[in-house]
């Protein structure tokens, strides 16, 4: 415990001297366990600032499920926490993280997952005008995955997005076996509320399955973004500390897709750097000004703490360029 502490506070002195000399994100929600803790960023530009959607671990005095921290800011790097979701219903009574959100007109719709249940942890959808306080969607939970072999019935980091008339829902799921985790797809019409009967699945298989050396058995946290008329998805490879690096795929219908490279876009940290066990579960993001960011989580204690932080993104001729 000595040893995690000393670390700790080493770590703490060089996020706040890094922060202010180079302008570096380094996030952390003590709140929960009395250590750094936040997972799974997803953040939005909603009604003159950023907001920033996490998944808090339970408390470590007493217990309970994951819940989803609310953190606001207005430069992208200083981060102030303003609230939490926490379990409202019977379905979210296990807990509830990794959000995904996206704003339509004047509203904010949140797309996260029951947590806890094994099998049956599946895709919740959730509304708010003011960024704190939701709404839960009536038919929640909104979407789990059907087939024979790829799937098991589990839908976790959702990841909903605006193409070619359609709002496309990714999800990671596990497969019979519950061994290899992978992506899927559904589609909804654009005047959709986001309800259950909207989703239609659109694949009855994976659309993209670990199968590089450095992915593992576990492909997860789709994010994506539009370049032009492509799509190009970042997404977690490798299961957690194993470790997790990040990845990049594009396609131009929003179903298929092809990775653009075979070795990580983003890796995790040399030897003594704060993301040593990983750089995984990431959230693209382009700001008011046109610039992109890739927000990760990052740790170099093998799990026991987890932070949040981002790079800049950039792109040649169309695509974006891994971080070196």
């Amino acid at each position: 415990m000595k040893k995690i502490l000393i670390l700790l506070v080493a770590l703490s002195a060089c996020c706040i001297q890094v922060s202010a000399k180079h302008r570096f994100m380094c996030y952390r929600d003590t709140s929960r366990c009395g250590v750094p803790f936040a997972k799974d960023p997803v953040v939005v530009d909603y009604k003159g600032r950023y907001l920033m959607y996490y998944s808090l671990p339970p408390y470590k005095d007493k217990g309970g499920g994951w819940n989803i921290g609310i953190a606001e800011s207005r430069d992208l790097i200083q981060w102030n926490k303003i609230g939490e979701i926490t379990p409202e219903t019977s379905y979210e009574a296990k807990g509830l993280c990794a959000p995904g959100a996206l704003v339509r007109n004047d509203t904010l719709h949140l797309f996260y997952q029951i947590y806890g249940n094994g099998r049956k942890d599946a895709i919740c959808h959730a509304y708010t005008t003011d960024g704190l306080h939701f709404t839960r969607n009536a038919t929640n939970p909104i979407f789990r995955p059907q087939g024979e072999g790829w799937t098991c019935g589990r839908a976790i980091d959702a990841e909903v997005y605006e193409y070619k008339g359609h709002y496309f829902l990714y999800f990671a799921t596990r497969d019979e076996k519950f061994e290899i985790q992978q992506l899927g797809v559904a589609a909804a019409p654009l005047t959709t509320d986001f309800s259950r009967s909207a989703w239609t699945q659109m694949s009855d298989s994976a659309i993209l399955s670990p199968r590089l050396p450095w992915e593992g058995k576990c492909i997860e946290g789709a994010t994506v973004i539009r370049k032009g008329s492509r799509l190009y998805m970042f997404y977690a490879g490798a299961y957690n500390n194993a470790p997790q690096q990040i990845g990049v795929a594009e396609s131009t219908d929003g179903i298929s897709w092809k990775r653009l490279y075979t070795t990580p876009f983003l890796r995790n940290g040399k030897a003594g750097y704060w993301n040593e066990s990983e750089s995984g579960h990431p959230c693209i993001f382009r700001d008011r000004h046109g610039r992109t960011y890739l927000f990760f989580q990052g740790n170099n204690t093998h799990g026991k703490t987890w932070m949040l932080s981002k790079v800049r993104v950039r792109w040649k001729k169309g695509k974006p360029v891994p971080v070196l």
